[in-house]
């Protein structure tokens, strides 16, 4: 086996998927209901994936942690890539994480970005797009995102958007007074100074005067009522809305079923984007 080979089965077994078609499972050891599946397959587009992936359940001391993130890259590979060995990290390593876990996540967004920017010459011009969910003892969600990758919950079987889809159309003004515009053109979305169709992401040098990396974060008690968490790249979200993905994987028991039925549908649905999805079930 070479080196390459035992690095991907270590990404594999601790939840981690980059691959052109990567697939994978967890569960938790505090409660035999959590579990977690996730599902890439890389778009139609000439360049390498760029969606990366953490998954996966992780004991601290008395506590459990399950760590959930979607990380979509444009122009790079590498920023999204970094984001995933380094962003956790950084927000656990913040003192208050245990006591005032959001503002311990905007505090770790902000300096990883500053990180990123500081590295441009080896990460490169691109940027990424990140929603991140951290599931506490499985009873506390917190979930944080920049850019259109999302988290959707169900409860009771109906979707609830835990994220912001950072648009340029609604930031104009944030945009504008930085300095930056706002336009469809070249293209058919809005896009910041004409060439990113996010508001807000990671990396993005040379944008960001017009740029914020700021997540917004939002928190949610899991109780008997929540059902699953979707976290997908805009690969899914493009194709279906909240509640046709809820709808699409409800009846499937099996977290990494689900995953791959969701990233599945949306080429049916002639999604061509990279597809990256992660399905966390809580009964």
């Amino acid at each position: 086996m070479t080196g390459r080979e035992i690095l991907h089965k270590m990404k594999e077994k601790v939840g981690l998927g980059s691959s052109a078609c990567d697939t994978g499972k967890g569960k938790s050891k505090m409660s035999k209901h959590v579990t977690l599946g996730y599902h890439l397959v890389k778009g139609k587009s000439s360049h390498p994936m760029e969606d990366y992936v953490v998954a996966e359940f992780k004991q601290v001391e008395d506590n459990e942690l399950g760590l959930f993130a979607i990380f979509d890259g444009h122009l790079s590979h590498d920023i999204p890539d970094y984001l995933r060995s380094n962003l956790f990290v950084n927000i656990l390593n913040e003192p208050d994480f245990w006591t005032e876990t959001e503002s311990a996540v905007r505090r770790a967004y902000r300096t990883t970005d500053t990180t990123i920017l500081d590295k441009a010459v080896d990460l490169g011009k691109g940027g990424s797009t990140a929603v991140t969910a951290i599931l506490i003892n499985c009873e506390k969600l917190v979930v944080a995102n920049v850019g259109d990758s999302r988290a959707v919950i169900c409860k009771n079987g109906v979707a609830k958007q835990l994220s912001v889809d950072h648009e340029p159309s609604k930031e104009r003004a944030y945009i504008e007074d930085r300095g930056g515009f706002v336009s469809n053109f070249p293209g058919d979305v809005p896009r910041v100074d004409g060439q990113l169709a996010v508001a807000r992401a990671f990396g993005d040098k040379s944008l960001k005067k017009h740029l914020s990396s700021e997540p917004d974060v939002f928190s949610e008690i899991v109780d008997e009522d929540t059902e699953f968490i979707i976290l997908a790249s805009d690969g899914i979200w493009k194709v279906m809305t909240n509640e046709e993905a809820v709808d699409c994987i409800k009846h499937i028991k099996d977290a990494k079923s689900a995953a791959k039925h969701l990233a599945e549908e949306a080429l049916t649905r002639r999604s061509s984007d990279d597809i990256s999805c992660i399905v966390v079930k809580l009964q």
